[in-house]
This record gives C-alpha cells, structure tokens and sequence, in this order.
C-alpha cells in the first residue's frame, strides 16, 4: 500500500477513567461538528453539555489531529469583542478504505470523513473464492484507489460482509455461500496494506452509517435483502452484537406465505424466500432473464416487463411481512431496508410498506445510500471506529 498509515496511540495513559473520559468527549464534539458544523465552540458546548473549557481542549486537540479546522471567520457587524469562528469537519485530508464482500463480487472504495464515496471499483468474483485470493485482490484494488487520489491519507480499511462476523477477533467466522470459515480478515488484509483493519457485519456496519451519515435517528433496525439476509438492530449509541457477533442471523426466519425450501430442510425460511439467487431462478423460469444478476431483472421491469415488476413487486411485499414481524419483536422507532426493488423503484417500496401495515408504515425506508451502499458499508466500519475513539488516530491525542 502506496500510502502511510496513521499512527495509533502508543503513550501509555496512567488513569483509564480519565482515558475513557477523554475519548468520550472527544467522541460526542466530533459527532456534533459532523451534524452541525460550521458551529461555534460556545453552541458545541451547549449541544453535548460539556464545559467550554473542554470544548476548547477537544476542540484545539482535534485540529492538531486534522480531523476538524476553523471555518471562514464571520465578519463584525457593528458588535464590540471578537466573533465567534466556527469549526467544521476537515474532509480535505483522510480517507478511509472499504472493502466489501458479497457472493459475485467484492466492492473497493475509498470514503472521506463524511462518509462520502472519493472512488469506488467492482471486483468481479472468477469462481476462486479463497479468501486469500480475494483479500488480496481487495488490497490490490485498494493500493490503485489510492494511487490515483494524491494526497489523501488513509486512516485505516473498514471490512464488511453478510454471514457471521464476528468484529472483535475480525474473523468471518463462516459465510456459507462464499464457503468461508474462521477466516482471519482482520490479519490478512493488515499484513497486505499495512494499515489498521477494521471488520464487521454488512447490516451492523450499515446501521451505524444511517446513524452518522443518514437520516436515522433514535432505535434503528435495519434489513439486508442481498444473496445474504441478516440485520442489525441499534439502540441509545450501541448495535448490538451479542456472544461473538453473532446477533442478526434472521435467515432462517419463517415468513407466512413462504413456499421455498430451505437448505435446512424447512419450507419459507427468509433468506430462501428472498436471496437474490431465488429471484433470479425465478426470473429466469418465467423467461424474464439468463443468467445470476438481478440488476438484469430490475431492468427488464424498467423496460416494462409485467412478468419482472410482478417478481420484484412479490419479493418487496414478502419483505414487508419480515419487517412486520420484526416491528413486533423490537419495536424499533425506524426500519432502513436495503432491497434491490425497494432502492430503485416507487411501485417496491409502496409494496412493502403496504404489507408493513399503514400505522407502522411512515417508520420504513429505504437506506440512504441507494447508490453505494455497498462501498458505504465496508468504510463506514473504519469509520464509526474513528467517530467512536478520534483520540486514537495520533500519539498527540494523550
């Protein structure tokens, strides 16, 4: 990797309160000039409750890393004393990688500090699926990313991907259909790009950029519909996890009216009513489309084939029952679905929310980020590590 890393934190720290204090501060400044910046130091203060003394600290520590700078100062309007300048997010000098894999291609991507995607690049899978070969694909294609951006600096890799992930070790502990198991990405990919690594599941990673980038606000579920089914679910400042990362796994939820077999034996399980796989063999048996890419039957819909709305239309609707189902269980103040048909097309998203139900269908929407969400799900991993602990990305933050 072309590119040197930001130096972590090595200076030991006497007193791990205070440590945590700090970190927490800095934490909740930095998210609130992400929201609201250009904004005053005196309005940070207000906004997160600490002391302008501390806002200050933060505010001076935060520059010093880069990560926020002063804005244009305001001009004085007749008033007496010096104005307030404002600070806002320095998007101008880091970046993040994202790497997501998914089952017929990996998707490499370079983030800036608002989460917005600087480059992307589709890694079509050849049939090798070893992990080996694909990370270091990812690293290769993440090395020219960064090649062709000069001057951005990259703060470390976000990794994401369906199945079960597990964040704390960095290991997919087993994604069925890229047949992966105990799969040390975390190690891999920071030995390739010499950069800290960052993993974890593509519907928690997801969750956590509606809350910094999107528009989610409150307890937030959210919804993959891809080849891989899962979610995530978020309250107060927290996904939750569980033993291993291992909270999510919905795909062998029964789903009412569901016909498929499932792998396990079962009939209407949810990631075999709804993977991608099972929309395209349907398509595919009706005539609609040759091949495995869905985006071929979202086209075909576009150019006005009933037999193609219909499917698309039937796979949003039996979405909507899932999420009904899960509105019952958690209860969430908002429901993000990320669906091919749902992203792309009015007709879907009225289809799901209709079988939702009216009282709970203002809660549902799609995700924000209809146009990479991929992309988004692997550097937003990187970057909620950032948001959470800022402090971390330098020896100076001590």
């Amino acid at each position: 990797m072309p590119r040197t890393a930001a130096p972590t934190l090595t200076s030991p720290v006497p007193r791990i309160a205070d440590r945590d204090r700090r970190r927490t501060s800095a934490s909740v400044i930095l998210r609130s000039v992400l929201a609201h910046g250009p904004v005053a130091r005196s309005n940070i203060a207000r906004l997160t409750g600490l002391s302008p003394a501390s806002v200050t600290d933060h505010c001076a520590r935060l520059t010093r890393l880069g990560l926020i700078r002063e804005a244009a100062a305001p001009r004085q309007s007749g008033g007496v004393g010096r104005p307030h300048v404002p600070v806002d997010l320095d998007d101008s000098r880091f970046l993040v990688g994202g790497v997501h894999v998914a089952v017929p291609h990996t998707t490499v991507a370079l983030l800036d500090l608002r989460g917005r995607v600087v480059a992307e690049r589709e890694l079509k899978h050849t049939g090798d699926m070893d992990p080996c070969g694909v990370l270091d694909r990812a690293a290769d294609g993440l090395a020219e990313l960064l090649d062709a951006a000069p001057g951005g600096r990259p703060l470390g890799v976000g990794f994401a991907a369906g199945g079960w992930v597990d964040r704390d070790s960095g290991v997919v502990v087993e994604h069925p259909l890229l047949g992966w198991r105990e799969v040390p990405v975390r190690d891999v990919l920071g030995a390739r790009t010499g950069l800290p690594v960052h993993v974890d599941g593509h519907a928690r990673a997801l969750v956590n950029a509606e809350r910094l980038f999107g528009r989610a606000r409150g307890s937030v579920l959210h919804l993959f519909v891809g080849n891989v089914v899962d979610a995530a679910f978020a309250t107060g400042d927290e996904v939750h996890h569980g033993p291993r990362s291992q909270a999510g796994a919905i795909a062998h939820l029964p789903v009412p009216g569901g016909t498929e077999t499932c792998h396990c034996g079962r009939v209407g399980c949810l990631q075999a009513e709804l993977s991608e796989r099972t929309l395209c063999r349907r398509a595919r048996a009706a005539g609609v489309v040759e091949g495995t890419n869905p985006r071929h039957v979202l086209r075909a819909a576009q150019d006005g084939d009933p037999v193609a709305l219909r499917l698309l239309t039937d796979r949003a609707r039996m979405t909507g029952r899932a999420v009904g189902l899960l509105l019952d269980v958690l209860n969430p103040e908002t429901v993000v679905v990320t669906e091919l048909g749902v992203l792309s097309r009015e007709d879907c998203l009225a289809a799901l929310r209709d079988a939702v139900g009216s009282e709970r269908a203002a809660a549902v929407a799609p995700t924000s980020f209809a146009d990479s969400v991929l992309a988004v799900a692997g550097g937003s991993v990187a970057l909620d590590v950032l948001y959470r602990d800022p402090l971390s990305t330098s020896p100076e933050a001590i």
